[in-house]
């Protein structure tokens, strides 16, 4: 279990607040992720087991163990995140006195970059996967918890966006084109549609209240 794990959420927020840069937005990020899969694996487990709900018992439990998973995944990209930014960090930090310096630091931060687009990106997909997820939660879900679907859904969008700002924020510093051009290529692929997803499960789910 990592440290991450062990804090209590007041802990965690508390040094989300506080002056130290991390955590921060990309660890918030994932944890809305967390949520988002924590509740997709609420709705599935209020209908598994459900007389009413038997025709649907087989994809609950499929979805169940998609959501766990993802859950354990988004709890990691917090300590990722925090860990690619003291990466990022203790390169703008290397010395910088002679030509060799600047140049042995200016690699490592365009690498420490490169990590530090990774993991959000890993984020927005895994977003993106669980607000699919919640959809279908939405669809066959236990109707006294729908609205918890619902909420699972707008809490992966939101971690989708969060993340792609932290996509941006870290490209838009690289010079390695072809890396920032395959990177965003991919994560407009990941956005494409997700909002309209996301807009159309919050009106289903407002339909069945």
């Amino acid at each position: 279990m990592s440290q991450i794990e062990e804090q209590s959420i007041s802990q965690f927020l508390n040094e989300l607040a506080s002056a130290s840069p991390t955590p921060g937005g990309g660890g918030a990020a994932a944890l809305m992720g967390a949520q988002a899969a924590a509740l997709v694996s609420m709705v599935c487990n209020l209908t598994i087991g459900k007389p009413k709900y038997a025709e649907v018992e087989t994809q609950m439990r499929a979805i169940l163990d998609q959501s766990e998973t993802l859950r354990t995944q988004f709890m990691r990209m917090i300590t990722d995140d925090m860990a690619v930014f003291k990466k990022v960090m203790a390169a703008y930090g290397l010395p910088k006195e002679t030509d060799v310096e600047k140049s042995v630091r200016t690699g490592a931060i365009q690498e420490a970059l490169k990590f530090a687009t990774d993991v959000p990106l890993v984020c927005a997909r895994a977003s993106a996967e669980i607000i699919q997820l919640s959809r279908t939660a939405a669809e066959l879900g236990n109707l006294n918890v729908i609205s918890d679907a619902g909420v699972a859904t707008m809490a992966g969008f939101a971690a989708l966006k969060s993340a792609a700002l932290n996509v941006y924020v870290n490209t838009g510093a690289i010079k390695d084109q072809a890396f920032t051009e395959s990177r965003l290529a991919e994560l407009r692929d990941i956005l494409a549609g997700a909002e309209m997803t996301t807009e159309e499960v919050y009106q289903l789910v407002k339909s069945k209240l």
